[in-house]
C-alpha cells in the first residue's frame, strides 16, 4: 500500500471509529483539505498543460522510474562533479509536472500573520530583491525505503526507493525571510505554509488539495530560499519552475515546487502532508504517529549493486556521504561485509556541507564481496547497522550492503 493510500485508509478508519490516537484537530485538518484547496485556489498561471508525470527524458542508464517519480542511478553521478546535473537529478512528483507561464505567474503572500493585507510578487519582483546562492541537498524522506525490506526483512509501504532519491543543486533565489518582511510579517506569526501549483492530489476518492506543508516561522525566517535558478539556469519544469522552496536539512516534501501561494498564520497550520504523511508510525511510535522534519545521515557508492570488477586489479571505489546535522567528519568503507573497515579519502570540497565525495583503493580477490560505507558527521552521528523501523519506511540511515563480484584470475 502506498503512503498516500495509507492516508486515505486512516481517514476512513477515523470516520468509521476504527482508528485510535487522532485528535479532533488532526481530523479537522484532514477533512478540511477540500475546503483548503478551494480557499487556496491557484492563480490563472497554474498550468498551460500537463503533458505527463515527468517532462524531461528518463533514459534507463540514468534513472529508475517509479510512476510519477524517477530515482537517479548512482553510477550516473561518477565523475560529474559536486552538483548533480539537471539531466540526472531525481524527480519526486505527487501528480504531474505542470507547465507554468512565468509571464503571468505571481506569488500571493497572505494570512492573519501579516500586519496588513495580502501582497503579490511577480518573478521580476523577486529577482529585484537581494539574491542568495547555496549548495543544498534535496532528499525524499523515503530515500532508502527499499532497504527496509531487502536488507532488514521488514514490510513497509510507499515507493521502494534505493538511495537515489537525493541530489545536491546550486540554488539561487531570494531568502524567504526577505519576501516575508516585504509582505509585512508580524511578530505574532506562528507558521508559514507554501502551496504548489501542480494538480490537487486525489487518493481513495478524497481530494486533498494542493501539496503543502507548514514551516514554523523560526525556520521560515532562517535559511529557506525561494529559488528561481538551479545550477546557474532557470529552474526546469520538473524541479519547480518558475519558483520553488529550498529548505536546507529538512525532508524533501518541505521544499515545495511550483509555489503559487504562501500563507502566514498566527496559529499552527496543518495539512495532510504533516498530519498523516511524513510521520513515523509503528510499534515504537504513538498511534497518531511521530512528526519529523529533518533528514538523517547516509552514504552511497557510485555503482550499481551487482557490479563486476577484474580480480586482482586495482579498483578505485567512489561515493558520497551526507547528513542533515552538518559536515561529514569521516567515512569508513568495508569490502568484506563489515568484518573490517578502512577510512576513505575525501575528494574535493564540501560546499555548504551539502555532501562529501570520497574514494578508496581496493584490489579484490576473485569471488563475491559485500561493500558497505558508513559516515560520521561533525556532531558524532554515525550510520547504524540497523535503521529504526517505521511502517511508512522513512529515514533509512543504516549502512547499505552492496554485493559486487570480482571475476578472472585471482
Amino acid at each position: 500500500m502506498d503512503e498516500l493510500e495509507y492516508d486515505s485508509t486512516r481517514l476512513r478508519q477515523w470516520r468509521s471509529g476504527q482508528a485510535r490516537g487522532f485528535s479532533r484537530r488532526t481530523f479537522l485538518a484532514l477533512t478540511g483539505a477540500a475546503s483548503a484547496a478551494l480557499a487556496g485556489a491557484p492563480s490563472p498561471a497554474r498550468a498551460a498543460a500537463e503533458p505527463g508525470p515527468i517532462v524531461k527524458a528518463l533514459p534507463p542508464e540514468l534513472f529508475k522510474v517509479f510512476g510519477t517519480n524517477a530515482e537517479t542511478r548512482w553510477p550516473a553521478l561518477k565523475d560529474v562533479g559536486y552538483h548533480v546535473p539537471v539531466d540526472r537529478f531525481f524527480v519526486r512528483n505527487h501528480t504531474s509536472t505542470p507547465l507554468i507561464d512565468s509571464a503571468t505567474w505571481a506569488l500571493e503572500v497572505f494570512g492573519a500573520g501579516l500586519r496588513g493585507g495580502p501582497r503579490t510578487f511577480s518573478l521580476a519582483d523577486l529577482r529585484r530583491l537581494p539574491p542568495v546562492t547555496r549548495s543544498v541537498t534535496v532528499e525524499c524522506a523515503g530515500n532508502g525505503r527499499g532497504y527496509f525490506t531487502s536488507q532488514q526483512g521488514q514490510t513497509v509501504s510507499g515507493t521502494a526507493w534505493g538511495l537515489g532519491a537525493v541530489g545536491v543543486g546550486r540554488w539561487r533565489g531570494v531568502r524567504l525571510s526577505t519576501v516575508l518582511r516585504h509582505a509585512g510579517i508580524g511578530r505574532h506569526a506562528v507558521d508559514v505554509q507554501a502551496s504548489g501549483l501542480d494538480a490537487t492530489f486525489v487518493t481513495g476518492g478524497v481530494d486533498l488539495g494542493p501539496v503543502r506543508r507548514p514551516l514554523p516561522v523560526g525556520k521560515a525566517l532562517d535559511d529557506v530560499i525561494l529559488a528561481y535558478e538551479m545550477n546557474g539556469a532557470p529552474l526546469p519544469p520538473d524541479h519547480g519552475y518558475p519558483v520553488r522552496l529550498i529548505v536546507p536539512s529538512w525532508i524533501g516534501i518541505a521544499s515545495i515546487k511550483w509555489v503559487g501561494r504562501i500563507e502566514v498564520s498566527d496559529v499552527p497550520l496543518f495539512s495532510p502532508w504533516n498530519t498523516q504523511f511524513y510521520r513515523l508510525f509503528g510499534p515504537e511510535f504513538p498511534a497518531e504517529g511521530l512528526p519529523f522534519d529533518r533528514q538523517s545521515i547516509k552514504s552511497a557508492f557510485e555503482l550499481d549493486p551487482g557490479a563486476a570488477f577484474p580480480a586482482g586489479k586495482p579498483v578505485r571505489l567512489t561515493g558520497r556521504s551526507w547528513s542533515a546535522a552538518g559536515r561529514i567528519r569521516r567515512v569508513e568503507v568495508s569490502t568484506d561485509g563489515g568484518t573490517t573497515w578502512r577510512r576513505a579519502r575525501f575528494t574535493g570540497p564540501s560546499l555548504d556541507a551539502a555532501w562529501q565525495r570520497w574514494e578508496l583503493d581496493w584490489r579484490p580477490a576473485a569471488g563475491d564481496h559485500v561493500l558497505l560505507a558508513r559516515a560520521t558527521d561533525v556532531r558524532g552521528n554515525t550510520q547504524p547497522d540497523v535503521a529504526r523501523f517505521n511502517t511508512l519506511g522513512y529515514l533509512f540511515d543504516a549502512a547499505v550492503r552492496v554485493p559486487v563480484t570480482a571475476t578472472g584470475p585471482a
